[in-house]
C-alpha cells in the first residue's frame, strides 16, 4: 500500500490523542474563546501536541498545518504537509453530544492523499488512502467502504450548531429528490456519505479551513465520492490562505450536484 508508513503513524498518533481527549471529556475541561470567536479547550491543545510530536519524530522532513499551532509558512515550500484538526467539532465536544472527531491528513503537492478521521466517543475510525480505497474500523474489524449510487430519495446531512438558511432553501428547491435531513456533527458527515449512509452535505459559508476538510475529503474521494467547490473543482491543500472561502459540497455522485 502506498503511504503505508504514514497511515500506520497517523493511526497510532490518533489513538494516543484519543486517550487524552477522552480523559478531558469525562473528567472536565475549561473553554476559551479564540480570536475568531470559536471555542478551544485543553483537549484541543493536548491532542495537537501529541499528534505533532509523534508524526514530527517519524517524518522530520514533512511540514505541518494544524488548527492549534502557529502557521509556519515554510510549509508552502514543502511537497508533504500533515494537516491536523486535533478536535474537530469543539462545540460538539463542549456540549458532550459525542459528535466530535480527530482529523489527520497528509497532502502531497496540494492534493490530499491520506486521511484518518477518529470518532473518539464511539471508537470508530475511518480512513482513506490514494490508490487503496477507504475503510472503517469498528470494534477492531476493518471493512472497505464505498458511497452508494442513490439518485433519488436522498438524505442530506446538515450541521448541528451552524445551520444555514441557504441549506434550507436548497433542500426545499430539490424536495422532489431530497427526502430526508439529518443533523450530524463535524467530519462525521463526510464519513457517513463515504460509507453510504447519506448522499449530500452542503457548506455554503466560508468559515471552514483546510484542517476541517482534508481528512474526510480523503475518505470520501477514495470511497468513490466527491468533495468539490461550487464551481465543480476539488479543494486543494497547503495554500497560503487556509480558508475554504468558496464553500463546498460533498456528494456520493456528481449527478447529485444540486445547488
Amino acid at each position: 500500500m502506498q503511504y503505508e508508513k504514514e497511515l500506520n503513524a497517523a493511526l497510532e498518533a490518533g489513538l494516543k490523542a484519543k486517550a487524552t481527549v477522552m480523559k478531558y471529556y469525562h473528567e472536565g475541561f475549561h473553554v476559551e474563546i479564540k480570536g475568531d470567536n470559536s471555542p478551544v479547550t485543553e483537549a484541543d491543545k493536548a491532542s495537537d501536541k501529541i499528534i505533532r510530536d509523534y508524526l514530527g519524530e517519524r517524518f522530520p522532513d514533512y511540514a505541518f498545518l494544524t488548527e492549534e499551532s502557529v502557521d509556519n509558512k515554510d510549509r508552502l515550500k514543502n511537497d508533504y504537509v500533515w494537516i491536523i484538526d486535533p478536535v474537530d467539532g469543539t462545540e460538539d465536544f463542549v456540549h458532550k453530544d459525542d459528535m466530535f472527531t480527530i482529523n489527520i491528513a497528509l497532502a502531497y503537492k496540494h492534493k490530499v492523499v491520506l486521511g484518518v478521521v477518529f470518532i473518539p466517543a464511539t471508537g470508530d475510525i475511518y480512513y482513506g488512502v490514494e490508490g487503496s480505497g477507504s475503510f472503517k474500523i469498528h470494534d477492531g474489524n476493518t471493512t472497505k467502504i464505498h458511497v452508494n449510487d442513490k439518485l433519488t430519495d436522498l438524505t442530506v446531512l446538515t450541521s448541528v450548531y451552524h445551520p444555514a438558511i441557504k441549506d434550507v432553501k436548497t433542500i426545499e428547491k430539490y424536495k422532489d429528490r431530497i427526502k430526508h435531513v439529518k443533523k450530524i456533527g463535524s467530519s462525521i458527515k463526510g464519513c457517513y456519505i463515504a460509507e453510504g449512509k447519506a448522499e449530500i452535505t452542503y457548506r455554503f459559508e466560508d468559515g471552514t479551513k483546510e484542517w476541517d476538510t482534508a481528512a474526510f475529503q480523503a475518505v470520501v474521494e477514495n470511497a468513490g465520492g466527491l468533495v468539490i467547490k461550487f464551481n465543480g473543482q476539488p479543494i486543494e491543500y497547503n495554500r497560503e490562505d487556509v480558508y475554504n472561502r468558496d464553500g463546498y459540497i460533498v456528494l456520493n455522485r456528481r449527478e447529485n450536484f444540486l445547488i
